[in-house]
């Protein structure tokens, strides 16, 4: 079994369930545009008032950084974790810059899901009794104990003195910025302090918690199936014709410019999801694709224009941002191989 983030996706399916035309009839754009704020009044402490749900779905809000330090206690208690979240201040002005909020983001829709979420779910429970459940996909955001811990991949991360040899397959600006423990690149990643190895997520306690960016754990070809409804126009999953016409859309890029606060590169996302980009082409031709990549070399996405839903995990991590060559050659033969589309190989002439 394999691990993933879904709260994009959850925020996305409960705006139209919620949100896009039955408790609030207000359209699904309107929707994105309000303040997080409208929804989570806390939010709006330490000049977060204007940040839009757009811009948070967007990684433009400037929060990829908690500050207050956190246990693992915290995680299972929504009102310690959202006070934590509602009293961080931006790292930049929302909006004019944009950074991969790696851990942070899923927090921040767990909460916001709770907040409008008519019976006050959290995003596992929502996800597992109104997603995972009625399309069979055996997927979880937070373990349950029924599930055999025998079933469940172990992970191999690496030792300190590993990253130093395979330097050469990340970007060097993440690099540096990443071994500079004050540096945005650092702190998003280390907090709580006991999440900061890999290893860390194969102890049952740390199964059982919901982290929706980095703790979904399932079957992989749960996350296809998923991704490949998104990219059929996910009436299975319940989407609006609107909401998934959105996420096909190329990305609005911060007044700023794309250069990726976090990552130290240039990027792309756009209302939740990774937007292929140069450095990082996957999907047809058109554009269209969706999707997000995971720690170590996983990586899953929607391609309306193919219909296709793409999903790679490993147990043994790797040290590619993305396009890790294990994950790349299948996605390459798939694409250009199988089904004629461009191939996937990235333009390592750009940064």
């Amino acid at each position: 079994m394999a691990r993933g983030h879904a709260g994009a996706g959850v925020l996305h399916h409960q705006g139209d369930r919620v949100t896009g035309g039955r408790s609030r009839p207000r359209p699904r754009t309107a929707e994105l545009r309000r303040t997080v704020a409208a929804y989570w009044p806390e939010f709006a402490e330490a000049g977060k008032s204007d940040v839009t749900v757009r811009q948070l779905l967007s990684h433009q809000a400037g929060l990829p950084v908690i500050d207050r330090p956190l246990k693992l206690a915290d995680l299972a208690d929504p009102h310690v974790l959202s006070a934590a979240l509602a009293e961080q201040r931006p790292a930049w002005t929302p909006g004019t810059r944009h950074g991969y909020h790696g851990q942070s983001l899923g927090y921040y829709e767990s909460e916001l899901i709770r907040r409008v979420d008519p019976r006050g779910r959290s995003l596992g429970r929502y996800f597992a009794e109104e997603i995972a459940a009625p399309l069979d996909a055996k997927f979880h955001i937070g373990l349950p104990s029924t599930v055999d811990p025998e079933l469940i991949a172990h992970i191999h991360g690496f030792a300190g003195v590993e990253m130093l040899l395979h330097m050469g397959e990340m970007p060097l600006p993440f690099v540096l910025a990443f071994s500079n423990p004050r540096s945005l690149s650092a702190r998003a990643f280390s907090n709580p302090r006991e999440l900061g190895k890999v290893e860390a997520f194969n102890r049952p306690d740390v199964r059982a918690l919901e982290i929706p960016a980095v703790n979904g754990i399932g079957e992989v070809r749960a996350i296809a199936k998923l991704y490949g409804d998104a990219a059929t126009g996910g009436k299975a999953l319940g989407l609006d014709p609107a909401t998934v016409e959105a996420l096909t859309r190329a990305a609005r890029p911060p007044s700023e410019g794309p250069r990726d606060q976090v990552l130290r590169v240039d990027t792309q996302y756009s209302l939740g999801y990774m937007k292929p980009f140069p450095r990082f082409r996957f999907g047809s031709s058109a554009g269209t694709a969706f999707g997000t990549m995971g720690l170590g070399g996983s990586f899953a996405f929607a391609d309306p224009d193919t219909g296709v839903g793409f999903a790679y995990a490993m147990n043994r991590c790797g040290f590619h941002l993305w396009d890790d060559p294990r994950e790349v050659a299948l996605r390459d033969a798939l694409f250009s191989t199988v089904l004629g589309e461009a191939p996937q190989r990235p333009d390592t002439r750009r940064r």
